[in-house]
């Protein structure tokens, strides 16, 4: 009887998982309407108020995206007084949606990855995961490994879909 030989295992394939990139920590949206008149107009000073005594620390350690949830036309400067309070309480504040800070949080962790151990190797970028990893995040990936990388892969090594092969 012959051995059964795991090819996968024993090939040069690399993986690389965008979970393993994911920011540890919660995410929370703030909704600055609630400090707006009838959720529609920013009246500088009970809108300084409101924000001045809002609870900030349960945000402690969180990444937090800010937004309004009305049609309201909001000044920058609301958004970043909002941020100054968040200063030392949250590990991040964005501007937008989750998907918005996830993505930000991507880049950020994928413009710090190393490519020296990808260099002419043959990667597979894991497809599914438990986290949630935006669209965006593969593309950015895929932006840095393209120029080192002998080709790139996408999916699981046993079903994976092509996607570039350096030419020799």
């Amino acid at each position: 009887m012959e051995e059964i030989v795991n090819r996968v295992a024993n090939s040069k394939l690399i993986t690389f998982d965008l979970e393993d990139l994911y920011a540890l920590g919660a995410r929370m949206t703030l909704d600055i309407s609630q400090w707006l008149e009838q959720g529609f107009i920013l009246r500088e000073k009970s809108f300084r108020e409101s924000v001045s005594s809002h609870n900030w620390t349960t945000y402690q350690d969180a990444y937090v995206a800010l937004y309004c949830s009305t049609d309201a036309i909001v000044p920058a400067w609301a958004y970043m007084l909002v941020a100054t309070h968040l200063q030392g309480v949250a590990k991040k504040t964005i501007t937008g949606s989750l998907e918005t800070l996830e993505t930000i949080l991507y880049t950020e962790a994928i413009s710090i990855v190393d490519v020296t151990p990808y260099q002419d190797r043959p990667i597979i970028v894991k497809g599914c995961s438990n986290k949630p990893v935006p669209e965006n995040a593969y593309l950015l990936l895929i932006e840095k490994l393209h120029p080192v990388a002998k080709s790139l892969l996408f999916g699981e090594a046993c079903s994976s879909v092509p996607l570039f092969k350096k030419k020799k």
